[in-house]
């Protein structure tokens, strides 16, 4: 009975070593983290921010896991929805540069003066987005 249960423990940790493998991969080949050590001047850091997302993942998945109280964790909520939100919206914006969206449809509607409006407009839409929707939960 408990080789069943080792056998499965291992298949389980396997399985999530190789998919959170491939997250980061995914995450560090869109570069997002070479771009913002490029913008920062910070490229010597590179394989500290490499390394810094992967254990970040691992220590979230661990407190996940065991369920592990954070302390503080009111205070500290408001702090990870923020960094949460930038780290979301700069990965979908790389994922979106990556596929040349924006390029090819600035191109098509003529559009190049507004960009800087319509980014700002974008991330202000993201915000107070997830701003209303969390007012909605907590309301309930």
């Amino acid at each position: 009975m408990w080789t069943h249960q080792i056998i499965l423990a291992v298949i389980g940790v396997s399985a999530g070593a190789a998919i959170a493998g491939g997250l980061f991969s995914f995450i560090i080949g869109l570069g997002v983290i070479s771009v913002f050590a490029d913008r920062t001047h910070t490229g010597k850091n590179i394989l500290l921010y490499e390394d810094s997302i992967a254990l970040g993942g691992i220590i979230a998945n661990i407190m996940y896991i065991f369920q592990i109280p954070i302390p503080h964790g009111e205070v500290l909520l408001p702090l990870f929805g923020l960094f949460s939100g930038i780290f979301v919206g700069c990965w979908a914006m790389a994922l979106a540069e990556i596929l040349n969206i924006f390029p090819i449809f600035i191109r098509r509607i003529k559009l190049f003066r507004a960009i800087p409006w319509i980014i700002i407009g974008m991330a202000l839409g993201k915000g107070v987005g997830a701003f209303v929707f969390f007012l909605n939960r907590w309301g309930k």
